[in-house]
């Protein structure tokens, strides 16, 4: 069972896990769990160089310039389109960091962008 675990790793250039190895042993006929093929990559040194990269948040401050307080926490508006404000924030969809930049009008709460 190893040694075919180490054909199926090696002859898929080192990236292919659990999982894919064992699809590839169900097409040769063979039921293996995928916590048995695991300790056989363990105790054979097999790990897969395909990884998904983790967010790494940057410690220092991106925006170094002073902003000053121009509303004091005055949000409530009189006019339409007089303020308008941004937030940008990101979400992970599909193991990929998207980015959202929303616009909203400070007058009735109302997303424009």
């Amino acid at each position: 069972m190893a040694a075919r675990i180490v054909e199926i790793f090696k002859n898929n250039r080192n990236i292919y896990g659990q999982r894919k190895i064992k699809k590839e042993l169900e097409k040769l006929g063979w039921t293996v769990s995928r916590r048995r093929i695991g300790r056989i990559m363990k105790v054979q040194d097999l790990v897969s160089k395909y990884t998904v990269a983790p967010y790494k948040p940057t410690r220092t401050p991106s925006n170094e310039s002073e902003v000053g307080n121009t509303f004091n926490r005055e949000f409530d508006q009189d006019q339409e389109w007089k303020v308008i404000v941004s937030d940008l924030t990101y979400v992970r969809v599909q193991q990929k960091w998207h980015y959202i930049c929303v616009l909203v009008d400070l007058y009735n709460r109302e997303i424009i962008g």
